[in-house]
């Protein structure tokens, strides 16, 4: 039997969505000379490049992009690892998922940057399924979708071909 997907958003409404939060990003931070694009594991990293390279085209802002990686599926097991070591102390931090289900694995995310004292960390997710179990919320929401826990969302973000399913 073969699962059933729906298209939730085509590449040009992803492409749509991620230059205006790359906007967004500008306004509320006009003020920084300086931004840490930091991306989860897998399409949140993915997604994190494609945001911090939009706002570099239209910002006079400093981007750097970071890989924050954990284990999605039990993020308390493991540790959680940074590309770069900062300091990241007094410095303005934009966390980036592709999905946010129960805010679980940002608050995880957290934690490093919290032990560092940055000035602040925002949240930016490309779906966001409202299943809010963990104090986190999105402060840049490509799509909202409401949907029950059993359905899955699938976020690829290949080049001319990127594609949100739920399934």
């Amino acid at each position: 039997m073969s699962e059933t997907k729906t298209l939730v958003l085509n590449h040009k409404q992803i492409q749509q969505k991620i230059v205006r939060i790359a906007y967004e990003i500008y306004e509320r931070n006009v003020g920084e000379t300086a931004l840490i694009f930091a991306g989860l594991t897998g399409m949140g990293h993915v997604l994190a490049g494609l945001i911090a390279e939009k706002l570099s085209e239209i910002a006079p802002i400093k981007v750097d992009l970071i890989a924050v990686s954990l284990d999605k599926s039990n993020p308390k097991l493991g540790e959680v690892r940074l590309s770069d070591k900062g300091p990241f102390g007094g410095k303005c931090i934009i966390l980036v998922d592709d999905v946010l289900n129960t805010g679980k694995t940002l608050a995880y995310a957290m934690v490093p940057f919290l032990e560092d004292n940055v000035k602040q960390i925002e949240v930016a997710v490309l779906v966001n399924r409202s299943h809010k179990l963990f104090p986190v919320s999105p402060d840049y929401t490509g799509f909202e979708l409401a949907t029950t826990l059993s359905e899955h969302i699938t976020v690829d973000l290949q080049p001319e071909a990127s594609t949100v399913h739920l399934h």
